[in-house]
């Protein structure tokens, strides 16, 4: 692929002017490397247009120069789905720029905001307003709205508001030609056909650069409570989930499970950090209450679940936190277990998923098969119990070099995860996204029937496969720019 022309640099730039167009290379050295440091790439410049119109008229003009776009956030995802190739042809579309909060409609329950929003900065306009936007990850301070849509991110409240796509109202979008495609206004019924805005959910910007969405908004908490169980087996743990869906019902906000070796690690790694419990355990669970009614429903709720699991024997120790600042603590060893496990040196992690019922079953099982696989490794399976979601790391044995061993025994180890995974009619993306990292195991391992379908869908709103080529699926069109 050879680069644009100077006259689509001189357009481009005439177009957005200096603010929104650089070649600086020092400028844009920062975006070129996926947060994981994976993938690197090249650029042959950094747009950032400030509103959709601009968006419009330069994809509109990469059309017609045949340029490849790369849409980037925050630069946060985990699958390099927003980093351009290393030919230094494509364009890097930077959407933060994107960053507009419009006003929160309190009586809907809903709020218009860019595709640049930072998800800190949702959080704080919802809580400005009385609400919250019911979705929270340990990126929030770098995540932006647009990638959340395209990745279709999930985080911890998954299990009582669902994913991107259930928080997602409405949807504005530029289409490889440089149309604009608006439904932003939500409609509670609308049976015109296809509900389009799906298609951009989870395309990670392969069929059109999302540049606005609606978003569904939550009253506000009036309380939470934390709990932290220690347990047996990871058997235990799905017992305590479903006493903890029966007892709590629509108030349980999130079910976590960590195993000891990950906690372990965590404690480790973070200097001032303390074990919630007294002793080890083989399991432990975090559970999040909330309640928008009342907070002191929460204590009758939390004592009753504790009581219930003790009485059933099926947890060894548990503990209630005593303030926002110890359920915060929690937190962060939960959302520290991956920080733990990379600094003890190299490891492929996989974010899979497998029916609800069976990832207890799952963990136990993937575990030792793929210690017993792969000696001198070690497997850890951590994440969010109650929506199916593992977080399944596997560290190289200590003699192993980073950067090597990833290539070489942990592209085999990875592949074996997604072998059993898809055995358990589970998925090897849960909520990062394919990008390019997964690109060929999903055409390895996806539904040939699917796959097609979703060419089609690209080569039908994408013709000439200038929207983030080689991510998600094979590079099906080339992008040759005169």
């Amino acid at each position: 692929m050879s680069g644009p022309d100077q006259t689509f640099l001189d357009a481009a730039l005439a177009l957005l002017g200096p603010r929104g167009f650089t070649r600086d290379p020092a400028l844009m050295e920062p975006w070129l490397t996926d947060w994981r440091g994976r993938y690197s790439g090249q650029a042959c410049a950094m747009a950032s247009p400030a509103n959709t119109q601009e968006v419009a008229q330069l994809v509109k003009l990469c059309s017609a120069h045949r340029v490849a776009i790369v849409p980037q956030g925050g630069n946060s995802g985990m699958s390099g789905g927003a980093t351009p190739d290393p030919s230094g042809a494509q364009l890097l579309l930077s959407l933060r720029r994107l960053d507009t909060i419009g006003p929160v409609d309190a009586q809907a329950r809903q709020v218009t905001c860019g595709a640049g929003v930072i998800l800190h900065s949702l959080h704080q306009a919802a809580e400005a307003a009385g609400l919250r936007f019911p979705l929270t990850m340990g990126g929030k301070g770098s995540a932006t709205v647009g990638g959340l849509v395209s990745t279709n991110a999930g985080g911890t409240q998954v299990l009582r508001h669902g994913s991107m796509r259930a928080l997602v109202l409405g949807i504005e979008a530029v289409l490889a030609d440089g149309s604009v495609w608006s439904s932003l206004t939500p409609l509670k019924k609308d049976n015109r056909g296809f509900d389009l805005k799906q298609l951009f959910i989870a395309a990670e910007g392969t069929l059109g650069v999302v540049t606005a969405a609606t978003l569904r908004l939550v009253p506000a908490l009036a309380g939470r409570r934390v709990v932290w169980a220690g347990l047996g087996s990871i058997a235990a743990a799905r017992k305590l989930l479903l006493l903890a869906e029966r007892i709590a019902g629509a108030e349980l906000e999130g079910f976590e499970v960590i195993p000891q070796n990950c906690l372990s690690a965590v404690l480790d790694h973070l200097p001032h950090a303390r074990a919630p419990l007294a002793g080890q355990h083989a399991w432990h669970a975090l559970i999040e209450l909330g309640s928008e009614d009342s907070a002191q429903d929460l204590d009758a709720l939390a004592l009753a679940l504790l009581e219930a699991a003790q009485t059933q024997g099926i947890v060894d120790d548990a503990t209630l936190a005593a303030s926002d600042s110890q359920a915060e603590a929690c937190w962060t060893l939960r959302e520290s277990i991956s920080g733990a496990l990379r600094a003890k040196g190299a490891a492929v992690q996989h974010d899979i998923a497998v029916p609800v019922a069976q990832m207890a079953a799952f963990i136990a099982m993937a575990i030792p098969t793929i210690e017993a696989e792969f000696p001198g490794c070690k497997a850890f399976g951590f994440g969010h119990l109650g929506d199916g979601n593992v977080h399944f790391h596997v560290t190289a044995p200590a003699n192993a070099v980073r950067g090597e061993w990833e290539l070489d025994q942990g592209k085999m180890a990875s592949r074996r995860v997604h072998d059993l995974v898809t055995q358990w009619h589970g998925t090897i993306s849960a909520e990062h996204g394919i990008g390019q990292m997964k690109r060929e195991e999903l055409a390895r391992l996806g539904d040939p029937v699917a796959l097609k379908i979703m060419a089609q869908i690209k080569a039908a709103l994408d013709p000439q496969g200038l929207m983030n080529p080689g991510k998600l699926l094979p590079l099906a069109h080339s992008a040759d720019c005169d």
